[in-house]
């Protein structure tokens, strides 16, 4: 499934339901077919965003090998994109929006 948020202050931030359905739980909102972040809503739906992206990236770094030099084959293992990553879209789409007095909506 194919989550698109959309904003007039924005283009669309376009995730697979997955991910949105995770990035949505950080905010405190449902996962439906539809929804709203409104006006109001935003300035905690960003701080939430920036809370789990931070911590997502501390948890990476608490993961990484020590010494490359070591662990020659995990440098070229392909590292998987992080929480912080997959938000860093919405998250500008998020402060833009609140920027521009616009609301973010969802849909399926």
């Amino acid at each position: 499934m194919i989550i698109t948020f959309k904003s007039r202050a924005t283009a669309d931030t376009i995730m697979f339901g997955d991910v949105a359905k995770e990035l949505l739980a950080h905010m405190g909102k449902s996962f439906d077919a539809r929804g709203i972040i409104t006006l109001e809503q935003l300035p905690d739906a960003i701080a939430a965003l920036k809370k789990a992206a931070a911590a997502s990236r501390e948890a990476q770094r608490e993961q990484a090998p020590p010494d490359e030099d070591e662990n020659a084959d995990a440098a070229q293992m392909p590292m998987p994109v992080s929480l912080a990553q997959r938000a860093a879209p919405l998250v500008e789409q998020l402060e833009r929006s609140l920027s521009a007095s616009q609301p973010v909506i969802w849909e399926s």
